[in-house]
């Protein structure tokens, strides 16, 4: 699972945060923020919203205009595999079910698909313990990264 998760984090550029809020206080708009300044894109997915952390917001997965790298999910467990199916249709590479969220069908239906994917674990907590620091504020290079 250590080596999957490295793969997700170090092989992501673009994150699509489905079910963000604009509430600085709630964990998905927490992590996001988190996500930003460690230098993702992150492009917000809740269709209550028009903006969120300075990027537009999306009803869906679909209404994106370009690649996604990583679905990390904040919705209830049994919306996932919806997100999941979805994701596979837009060729998401990874998807990250975020803590106390964990859903059997849409591990399969990920796996069926060929995309890695990770239940109830914590993005931010994750990059954390792996000591990541900033990309926008001189940190180190992460494996298969370059600013050339």
């Amino acid at each position: 699972m250590e080596q999957r998760i490295e793969a997700i984090l170090y092989g992501s550029k673009t994150v699509a945060v489905v079910g963000i809020s604009d509430k600085p206080d709630r964990p998905s708009h927490v992590v996001a923020k988190y996500l930003q300044e460690r230098g993702y894109r992150v492009i917000p997915v809740n269709p209550l919203l028009t903006e969120v952390l300075g990027e537009k917001a999306y009803k869906s997965l679909a209404e994106i205009p370009e690649r996604v790298d990583l679905v990390d999910v904040f919705r209830k467990s049994a919306d996932v595999p919806k997100v999941a199916e979805e994701a596979v249709r837009i060729g998401a590479r990874y998807f990250w079910m975020q803590e106390g969220v964990e859903s059997d069908r849409a591990r399969e239906i990920l796996d069926a698909a060929g995309i890695p994917c990770v239940m109830d674990r914590c993005v931010k907590k994750e990059l954390a313990k792996r000591g990541k620091q900033p990309r926008t504020q001189g940190g180190t290079e992460w494996p298969g990264t370059s600013s050339n």
